[in-house]
C-alpha cells in the first residue's frame, strides 16, 4: 500500500493549505470546513489536519476483484448480529491484547459475544450468549466514530507527546496459569521474574524515545522483546506439562506493545474542559482478585480438581459480566450489589473453599484464598489529572482509564458515539479454490490501530461512501447527500491450518494474492470474512471535518488507524453450513 506523505506546517504554507481546502470544499458544495485531527503525524494543529479529509468523487476507483477460476467459491453467507443496540462498548481490546484491561486505550463497539472482556477465557466465549440472530457466539468489535462539533486542538497533543515517556506493555503469563504442579513451582516463578526483568529492560531501551514516537526504535525493542518472552513462555509450558499439569495456552500472550498512556493524563484536564463529564466509569465491568498467580504449588492428584475450578472463577465472572451488560438500567441504587456482585462473592467463596480443601486433602492448604471471594466495579473515578497507579509486577501493565460520562469519553476521544445505521457481516468465498472450515476460536485482526508508532505494514484503507464501493480511502471521506460514510473491513481468507493465533496475532492467518486471490504456499482458504459499518452523518458534519475514529492517543484519530478484530465462536456445525453455502456458490444467512 501507497504510504500517504506527512505535510507539517513548514512544508506548506497557510495560504496552499487553504487552496486545498476551496478544493475539497468546490468537490462537496460547501461553504466552510474545519478539521478534527492531523491523523498522529506529529505536527498537529487545526490547519494541518485538512489532508484527513477527501471528497470520495476525488479517489479513483481502486477496489480489486480477482475473477472467478471454475475451481473458486463464490458463495456468500450474511449473519445479522446487529448494531450493538445493547450497548456493549468497551476498551478492551481481547485479540490484540489479552488480560489487559482498558488495553486500547479507545472504545470499540461490540456485537456478538456478550460476555467478553479481554479475560476471556475460549470456554466462558462459548458459553456466553449473543447478539446474532443464528446463534453466532463470535465476537466482532471495531473502534466507534464520533461526532465533536467542537475543534479539537493538536497542540494538546503535541504538548502531551512531548511530556510522554512510551511503556513497554505486556499481558500478564502469571495469573493466566493452569494450576501449576508442586514440583515444578519454583521454576515456573523463576521463569515469571525473568520475563518482569525482560520488560523492565525494554522500557529501559524505551526512554530513548522520551517525547516523541519512533517506530523504528519501537519495532526493535518489541521484535527482540518478542523473541526472548516467545523462548521464556515455551519454556513456562514445558515446565507445567512435564511435571503433569495441563498444557497451557500461552502463544496469545508471546506479544507486547509500546503505550503512549500517559498522553492521556497530559490531556485530562483539557479535555474535560471540552466536556468530558468525570464522574462514575460508563463501562461498567467486574473486577475480582486473581487467584491462578496467588496459588502455591499444586500436588498431583489435586491438580484436575484445581483447575476445574479454576475455570469455574473464570465462568463466573464471565457470567457477572453478560449480566452487567443484559440489565444495564433495571433496578435501583442496590441492584447490582443484589443481583450481582453479591451473588458473585457467595459463589467465588464455594469455589475458592473447594480448592484450598483440594490442596488441603494431599498438602499443606493454602491461607487466605477466603479473602480473594470480592469483587467490586471499574466505577471509582481517579482525581482529575491523576496518571494510572503503576503495576506491582513488571509483566501486569498499569490499570487504563476507564470511559466516563454518559457518551463514554477518554481524554483526546471525546464526542458523542455515532451509532452503525448498519451492519453487514459476510463470509465469502475465494476465486481459485475451495473453502475450509475455521477453527473454532480463531483470532484475527484486519488493519492497524497504531501505524504512525509501528509503522504502516499492516495498516488497510477502508473509507469509502455507499455507492462507491469500487474505491477505498485511507482518509475520512465526505460523501454526497443521501450517500452513507461506510467503512469496509476485509479479514484474512487463509489460515495456515493448525493454529487459531499466534505470537503476533497475525502469523497464523494471511491475506490472499491481491491480483489472482490465491492463498500463500502452506496456507488454505477459509470463508473470508468482510464487516461492512455504515453510518448516518450528517452532511454538515462531514464538510467541516467534525467526525472522526477513537483511537490510541499517539494516533491522533488517524483515519489509516482503522482495524476490526474477530473471534470465532460459530458452532462446528454451524461453519460447515457457511463453508457448504459458500463451495455451492449460494446466498445463505
Amino acid at each position: 500500500m501507497k504510504r500517504r506523505r506527512t505535510w507539517s506546517p513548514l512544508m506548506r504554507s497557510r495560504p496552499a493549505r487553504l487552496a486545498m481546502a476551496a478544493a475539497v470544499l468546490a468537490a462537496t458544495g460547501a461553504l466552510t470546513v474545519t478539521f478534527v485531527s492531523s491523523g498522529g503525524k506529529g505536527t498537529a494543529d487545526a490547519a494541518t489536519s485538512l489532508d484527513q479529509f477527501v471528497a470520495i468523487q476525488n479517489v479513483q476507483p481502486n477496489v480489486q476483484n480477482p475473477k472467478p477460476a471454475a475451481t473458486g467459491s463464490t458463495g456468500r453467507f450474511t449473519v445479522n448480529c446487529g448494531t450493538n443496540g445493547n450497548g456493549k462498548f468497551s476498551p478492551d481490546n481481547p485479540v490484540a491484547q489479552p488480560g489487559i484491561k482498558n488495553g486500547a486505550e479507545h472504545v470499540h463497539d461490540f456485537v456478538g459475544n456478550l460476555a467478553i472482556t479481554a479475560d476471556s477465557s475460549n470456554a466462558d466465549l462459548d458459553a456466553s450468549g449473543t447478539t446474532c440472530r443464528n446463534g453466532d457466539k463470535s465476537s466482532y468489535f471495531w473502534p466507534v466514530v464520533r461526532i465533536d462539533r467542537s475543534v479539537r486542538s493538536g497542540s494538546q497533543v503535541q504538548q502531551a507527546l512531548a511530556r510522554t515517556q512510551p511503556m513497554v506493555v505486556c499481558p500478564s503469563v502469571g495469573d493466566r496459569l493452569p494450576a501449576v504442579p508442586a514440583r515444578a513451582r519454583a521454576g515456573v516463578d523463576r521463569l515469571l521474574a525473568e520475563l518482569g526483568r525482560l520488560t523492565t529492560d525494554a522500557n529501559q531501551r524505551m526512554t530513548v524515545s522520551r517525547g516523541r514516537i519512533d517506530a523504528r526504535v519501537n519495532k526493535q525493542v518489541l521484535d527482540s522483546l518478542r523473541t526472548r518472552r516467545a523462548a521464556l513462555i515455551k519454556d513456562i509450558s514445558a515446565a507445567v506439562t512435564a511435571a503433569g499439569g495441563n498444557r497451557p495456552g500461552l502463544v496469545s500472550l508471546v506479544d507486547c506493545d509500546v503505550s503512549y498512556d500517559a498522553m492521556h493524563a497530559a490531556m485530562h484536564s483539557a479535555t474535560h474542559a471540552a466536556g468530558v463529564k468525570a464522574g462514575r466509569a460508563a463501562n461498567p465491568r467486574v473486577q475480582c482478585p486473581t487467584v491462578r498467580d496467588r496459588l502455591p504449588g499444586v500436588p498431583d492428584r489435586a491438580l484436575a480438581e484445581v483447575n476445574r475450578n479454576l475455570d469455574e472463577l473464570d465462568r463466573q465472572i464471565s457470567e457477572a459480566n453478560e449480566r452487567l451488560v443484559t440489565t444495564r438500567g433495571q433496578g435501583g441504587a442496590a441492584f447490582i450489589d443484589n443481583a450481582v456482585l453479591g451473588p458473585l462473592k457467595a459463589k467465588r467463596t464455594a469455589v475458592l473453599d473447594r480448592i484450598g480443601i483440594a490442596i488441603g486433602r494431599q498438602g499443606t492448604r493454602p491461607q487466605g484464598l477466603e479473602a480473594l471471594a470480592g469483587c467490586t466495579l471499574n466505577q471509582t473515578p481517579a482525581a482529575p489529572g491523576t496518571p494510572a497507579a503503576p503495576s506491582a509486577a513488571p509483566t501486569s501493565p498499569a490499570a487504563l482509564p476507564d470511559p466516563q460520562g454518559p457518551n463514554l469519553e477518554l481524554p483526546g476521544n471525546t464526542g458523542g458515539i455515532v451509532r452503525p445505521a448498519k451492519v453487514l457481516i459476510e463470509y465469502r468465498g475465494n476465486p481459485v479454490s475451495k473453502v475450509t472450515p475455521m477453527p473454532k476460536f480463531l483470532r484475527a485482526l484486519t488493519g492497524d490501530a497504531k501505524p504512525t508508532s509501528r509503522g504502516p505494514a499492516n495498516a488497510r484503507a477502508t473509507w469509502t461512501c455507499s455507492g462507491f464501493t469500487d474505491r477505498l480511502s485511507d482518509k475520512y471521506p465526505i460523501c454526497p447527500r443521501g450517500s452513507r460514510v461506510q467503512r469496509v473491513h476485509d479479514f484474512p481468507g487463509c489460515w495456515d491450518g493448525s493454529n487459531i493465533d499466534s505470537d503476533n496475532h497475525r502469523r497464523h492467518v494471511a491475506f490472499a494474492d491481491r491480483a489472482t486471490g490465491a492463498c500463500p504456499q502452506g496456507f488454505r482458504a477459509i470463508p473470508q470474512l468482510r464487516i461492512t459499518v455504515a453510518y448516518d452523518i450528517p452532511q454538515d458534519v462531514q464538510v467541516r471535518g467534525q467526525y472522526a475514529l477513537d483511537s490510541f492517543p499517539e494516533e491522533n484519530h488517524n483515519p489509516f488507524s482503522d482495524h476490526n478484530d474477530f473471534i470465532n465462536v460459530n458452532s462446528a456445525q454451524t461453519m460447515q453450513r457457511i463453508t457448504t453455502c459458500i463451495n455451492k456458490a449460494e446466498n445463505c444467512s
